[in-house]
């Protein structure tokens, strides 16, 4: 009976007009373009918490990859904040191999506060 039901319902043309989606509409992604070259495009992440700690206090993995070579920073980081983001991109990025034109990043709170805007201007 209950297979007859469930068939029913995926035929009723009705039921498929008026009854409500369950899923997420689908998001507007649009396509990255390649970057023309080399530090032009960089993406930047967290990972994390990982476990085990670090002996030296260490949860999480904050890297920054350029997308047209491939090259890769990471460093093992205490947590996962602005403060953080801001001074590794000083420190390990930007003092030792400059400032990528432009960084790709998901959103994240520690990437779209205050602090992060005024060290990109």
């Amino acid at each position: 009976m209950y297979k007859d039901i469930d068939n029913y319902v995926k035929s009723c043309i009705l039921c498929a007009q008026f009854n409500h989606r369950r899923q997420k509409i689908p998001g507007t992604l649009k396509p990255i373009q390649p970057p023309d070259g080399v530090w032009q495009l960089v993406a930047m992440d967290y990972h994390g918490p990982i476990t085990p700690t670090t002996q030296r206090g260490n949860k999480y993995i904050i890297s920054l990859t350029d997308l047209l070579s491939k090259f890769v920073i990471t460093k093992a980081v205490r947590d996962n904040t602005t403060h953080t983001a801001v001074r590794f991109l000083k420190e390990d990025v930007i003092s030792k191999f400059g400032t990528p034109r432009c960084i790709l990043t998901d959103n994240g709170t520690h990437f779209t506060s205050t602090m992060m805007d005024e060290l990109i201007k």
